[in-house]
């Protein structure tokens, strides 16, 4: 897109925003399934942002959440359809606005989705990945954002330059950290490092989000992570190495929500490998979870539509088989022969 067609576009949806919030509304922010730290910054950042604005804002999450992200300010007051679906039925249905963050798609909110399309609330979308449906009446897309919690900075900033409170600071250094990798993702940019000074100018406590989110492991988990790195393979000929998790070894160290988040990223610390991958089994769901990371021009965004019904960013990407562990490992070696033109076979 033209960059001056996108900065109208911009320019349009923070006008017919600051119109809409003129008046006082009852909102609900609904954050992707399995949330993250960019989903419930941004989610619980804006939800703080219109309560001081006098909005009646409240926070609906599909399900539960990582314990490593359960000192966010306000994250108490969040509904979880998984364990109240009575009131989160009743606040959706009452909801004048509905902010959908950090997802681009109905089907990433799992049982909200016809909860959402049955509500008569206004639809707002901000989110940063790629190929958005059209669901919403107000809509800020971009997939070359760092994070949805960077957008919502920006907006925020656009719809009242009096400056951020500390706690919308917090939530929002902790999405822009958690999906930069540490500021180390190439969507990582000059606008992104600004945006983290401001935030840190206005009490964002960097050095204790850090540790909150990254020093807090328990030693299942950690347990867990060794045997995450023993399971490593590397597929023959090709740049790529992937790990296996089976729901035996999960319930032998007693797994947790977010315990594996970032175990697929140590694939990618390898010297030459150019993409790796984590298969997770969930005998409840009948699923096999998979996260694939990539360096360089290797999408894994179209990877995973292509083969396991996912997708996310070019470098980050999400996926899931009905298959066995055996039978997902061997479709993902297959696939990964379809493609090899795509690697850098010569770096």
């Amino acid at each position: 897109m033209d960059f001056n067609i996108f900065v109208q576009m911009k320019q349009t949806f923070i006008s017919s925003l600051s119109n809409l919030l003129e008046t006082r509304q009852k909102i609900v922010l609904i954050p992707h399934k399995n949330p993250d730290g960019d989903a419930l910054g941004s989610t619980l950042a804006l939800a703080h942002f219109l309560t001081d604005k006098g909005h009646e804002a409240t926070v609906v999450s599909p399900n539960d959440y990582p314990a490593f992200l359960e000192w966010l300010p306000g994250q108490k007051d969040i509904v979880k359809y998984t364990e109240n679906a009575l009131l989160a039925k009743e606040k959706i249905a009452q909801a004048t606005v509905i902010f959908t963050l950090d997802f681009n798609d109905l089907s990433r909110i799992d049982q909200l989705e016809p909860l959402v399309k049955k509500a008569t609330a206004s639809l707002v979308m901000i989110d940063h990945h790629e190929d958005p449906k059209a669901y919403a009446e107000l809509m800020y897309s971009d997939k070359n954002a760092s994070s949805t919690c960077e957008m919502v900075f920006e907006v925020l900033q656009a719809l009242d330059e009096q400056g951020l409170s500390p706690a919308i600071a917090n939530c929002i250094y902790t999405g822009i950290m958690t999906d930069t990798g540490s500021f180390k993702y190439p969507a990582t940019t000059a606008a992104t490092h600004r945006a983290i000074a401001a935030l840190i100018e206005a009490g964002a406590e960097n050095t204790s989000i850090h540790q909150k989110i990254y020093d807090t492991s328990s030693f299942d988990r950690l347990k867990l992570l060794g045997i995450t790195l023993s399971s490593m393979k590397k597929v023959e000929g090709l740049p790529v190495v992937y790990m296996m998790l089976h729901q035996a070894t999960l319930n032998s160290c007693n797994y947790r929500k977010g315990d594996t988040e970032g175990f697929v990223n140590y694939g990618l610390s390898l010297e030459g490998i150019q993409m790796a991958v984590i298969l997770i089994e969930n005998e409840g769901e009948g699923k096999i979870k998979m996260s694939f990371r990539s360096k360089g021009r290797f999408s894994v965004n179209e990877f995973a539509r292509k083969y396991f019904n996912g997708g996310g960013h070019l470098n980050a990407a999400g996926g899931m088989s009905e298959q066995s562990m055996a039978l997902t490992e061997a479709t993902l070696i297959s696939a990964l022969q379809e493609t090899q033109n795509q690697f850098d076979l010569e770096a």
